[in-house]
């Protein structure tokens, strides 16, 4: 493993580096089979995404076109659903509970990048944190979950939000960025 894919594992900050340039595109040779399989090809689906994934557990199902960084930094529980046209950057962990819904054109971004320093950002430096989403949860269509945000248990997000802080368990949140509107 290169000094870069270590750094990136700790959640330190980290530069691309050919070995990470490699196995994205391993990821995304394999996505290019997923997204290429028919309608009626649920077993594949699952195949690839069992071979690809961390963990993808009984009864889940994701949809093409799917699009992921790595593969390997994503855990989907039982019985998930991930809709249509989902982007994950899994340059942390994105850890996804049982039975949570993901509406279509879905964004699970992990990587945060130097603001106030212009050099770094110029250099191309960025640092990973982790997503987790718990339990029972939806996320409406076209939601962006922000680099190191937990969205609690038996939670619902509005369609078009962009999650910018943790979210509570029990709680309907919407808006941009998200805010907690009521409690479930």
């Amino acid at each position: 493993m290169g000094e870069q894919k270590d750094r990136m594992l700790r959640g330190d900050w980290y530069l691309d580096e050919p070995d990470l340039v490699e196995e994205r595109r391993r990821c995304w040779r394999v996505l290019d089979r997923f997204n290429a399989t028919g309608a009626d090809d649920d077993a594949e689906r699952r195949r690839i995404l069992e071979q690809l994934l961390a963990e993808f557990g009984p009864g889940a199902c994701v949809l093409p076109r799917f699009q992921c960084s790595y593969g390997s930094l994503i855990s989907i529980g039982a019985n998930s659903f991930v809709n249509n046209d989902a982007l994950f950057m899994d340059d942390a962990p994105i850890t996804i509970g049982d039975d949570v819904r993901i509406g279509p054109r879905t964004q699970l971004l992990t990587a945060l990048h130097p603001v106030e320093d212009h050099e770094r950002r110029r250099a191309g430096w960025e640092r990973p944190a982790a997503i987790t989403i718990g339990d029972n949860t939806w996320l409406g269509g076209g939601v962006i979950v922000c680099p190191g945000v937990t969205i609690g248990e038996n939670t619902v997000i509005g369609a078009g939000s962009v999650v910018t802080r943790d979210i509570p368990d029990h709680v309907f949140a919407a808006g941009n960025p998200a805010r907690i509107i009521r409690r479930l």
